[in-house]
Parts: structure tokens; C-alpha cells; sequence
């Protein structure tokens, strides 16, 4: 198992009082090197090229970023850059290329730890802390290398829009997001589920505020589970995002840390099943720094043992997921009619 990772990452500066702030990459580097100190293998991630930007990004989007180099910039109302914040973009993208390379190679598991995040970052604009979105960029880039079906699994508590509209007429593209709604960035919802050639090959399971462990765990099992393995991916990338944790402070789901490790347990299993174990994670949002330090801690933990064989279902009040799986179900029929009939 891989970990990808570098101190460069706090070199990307926010307003004091900002979530997403350079004490995030300081958790980050503090648990690689308990990691790397236990004998785990770490790697320093490389810049990723503009042709691997492109691939889902336009190039003018990519220059209006680099043009921020040296300065610092507010590209919308919350979404900032500083002095080296350009640079550490493109090493936040190429760590996600670096975990899908050696995920491709070896058939195991990988995980970059990244920050500025990117599910939120569109084609053409950056959006929500997000500068590149580092999980598209490498998925694009497993794709050019030749893999044929790529499934993003998103479980931050808010929607990845960006990764949404790259993908949404791309059948080989299965985008797959469990997250709050409403809440921001507005979409999400169970009849966003692609588009032209990709219709059917976006899921959606929009969660009302407080959903849970078992929430999260019968909506992978009864819709998420089913699609993906019915859609054969050949590469699986897990958009890690834990601001669903309880103690988080900007979004207000209740899951723990012991069900991001269960919900990672789930991707795994699928992983093993659908593709011979190639799985990479990259980090998304998550701003409570014990909170992350602990769910960081438990996803390499999680990974690095391997999938059990199986897992019982956590059980608590699942009142929150109940009406959005028949409404899951009844959005995906008619393109997963082998599933939801």
C-alpha cells in the first residue's frame, strides 16, 4: 500500500480563520510520517503536466490559474490563492496520477494526501477551496493509459459537481456521490444521472442533514454496491472527503470515524471483486483537524490490512436514507434494469 504525500502541501495559504487551511496539510504530513515510521511506504508526488490538466480542464482555465503564481488571488467567494498556491495545485493533482500509477502497476491499493481539494473545481472555474480537480485529472489519466471503465466514489458531505459534469456524458465514467442535501453546492440531486452517451452512469444519494453510519452503510450496500458491480469498473477512486464526520464543522451529517472505515471497507471489497484490487483514494474535504487526524489514521489503517472478507451491516436508525433509495431506484431503472426493476 502507497501513501502519497509531501510537506509542500501547507505551502498553500488561505485568510486566517479559513477552513481549509495550511494546518490541514500539517495533520496530513504528521500522520505520513507515523505511517512512514511503521515501515508503510511513502512517496513525494510530481507536478502534474498540462497535457494531464487538459484532459479535463480547458487550457484557458489552466493558464488563469498559472497566472496567479507568485500573487494572491480570490477566485470566488471562497476559494483563494497565495504565492505557491499554483504549484501546489499541480502536485496535488499529480499525487492522485502518482496513487493511480502504482495502483495500475502493482494492483494495490494507494492513497494521496492532497490539499487544496478538487471535487469542487469545474472544467472552467474554480469552485468551493478547489483549484484542479484531482480526482477527475486522474481518472482522465488512468483513461488515456488505457483502462476502459473508471468508478469515482465520492463520500464528502458535499456534492463533487465538478467531477459530476466532467464525467456526466462519459459512459466509461461511473460518478457515484453519497452527500448532504440540500447543502451547498446545490447539486446532487437523484435526477442528476447523466447525460447523452452517459446517461445512467452518474448516482446520486442526496442525504438529509444528520444521516449516520448505517445510513451510509445501507445506501452502499442496497444501490451503491449493485451499480458499481454491475458496471465492471477497471480502476476504482475514492473521493475521501470526512467533513461527514460528527465533529465537523461545516457540514452536519453524524457519521464517525469507525463508519469512514466501514464505508472504506465497502469500496474495498468492491475493488477486490470488480478489479483485482485497484483502488485509490485521493483526500477531499474534511476541517476538523482531530477528526482527520483520526479518519486519515483509520483509511490507512483500513487499506493497508486489506478488505475483509465481509461485513455485517451497522445497525442504527436509517430513517434518513429509507425514502431516498426507492427514489434511487426509480431515477437509475432504466438503465440499470438488471438492478432496480
Amino acid at each position: 500500500m502507497l501513501l502519497v504525500g509531501s510537506d509542500h502541501f501547507i505551502d498553500h495559504q488561505t485568510p486566517d480563520g479559513h477552513p481549509e487551511q495550511p494546518a490541514r496539510a500539517r495533520v496530513m504530513a504528521e500522520v505520513s510520517r507515523r505511517w512512514s515510521d511503521a515501515g508503510g511506504a511513502l512517496t513525494a508526488p510530481r507536478p502534474a503536466t498540462l497535457d494531464e490538466l487538459v484532459r479535463v480542464h480547458t487550457p484557458e482555465y489552466v493558464d488563469q490559474i498559472a497566472d496567479t503564481a507568485g500573487q494572491r488571488f480570490r477566485l470566488d467567494a471562497d476559494t483563494y490563492t497565495s504565492a505557491d498556491s499554483y504549484d501546489v495545485a499541480l502536485h496535488a493533482a499529480g499525487a492522485a496520477i502518482t496513487a493511480v500509477e502504482h495502483t495500475l502497476t502493482e494492483a494495490m491499493p494507494a492513497i494521496a494526501f492532497v490539499r487544496p481539494p478538487g471535487h469542487h473545481a469545474e472544467p472552467d472555474r474554480a469552485m468551493g477551496f478547489c483549484l484542479f480537480n484531482n480526482v477527475a485529472v486522474a481518472a482522465a489519466s488512468a483513461r488515456a493509459a488505457g483502462v476502459n471503465r473508471v468508478a469515482i466514489l465520492d463520500y464528502d458531505v458535499h456534492h463533487g459537481n465538478g467531477t459530476q459534469w466532467m464525467f456526466y456524458d462519459d459512459p466509461a465514467v461511473l460518478y457515484v456521490s453519497l452527500h448532504q442535501y440540500p447543502f451547498y453546492p446545490g447539486t446532487g440531486a437523484v435526477t442528476d444521472v447523466g447525460r447523452g452517451d452517459g446517461i445512467g452512469f452518474t448516482l446520486n444519494v442526496p442525504l438529509e442533514a444528520g444521516a449516520s453510519d448505517a445510513d451510509y452503510d445501507r445506501a452502499m450496500r442496497e444501490v451503491v454496491g449493485p451499480v458499481v458491480t454491475a458496471f465492471a469498473p477497471e480502476l476504482i477512486l475514492l473521493s475521501a472527503g470526512y467533513d461527514a464526520h460528527a465533529q465537523d464543522p461545516l457540514g452536519g451529517m453524524q457519521v464517525s470515524t469507525e463508519g469512514f472505515a466501514a464505508m472504506t471497507a465497502h469500496v474495498q471489497r468492491l475493488a477486490e471483486t470488480c478489479c483485482q484490487g485497484r483502488l485509490a483514494a485521493v483526500t477531499e474535504g474534511g476541517y476538523d483537524l482531530t477528526a482527520l487526524d483520526a479518519c486519515l489514521e483509520s483509511t490507512l489503517t483500513q487499506l493497508g490490512d486489506g478488505p475483509p472478507a465481509s461485513g455485517a451491516a451497522v445497525i442504527g436508525d436509517t430513517n434518513r436514507v429509507n425514502s431516498v433509495i426507492p427514489a434511487v431506484r426509480q431515477a437509475l431503472a432504466p438503465y440499470w434494469s438488471g438492478i432496480f426493476r
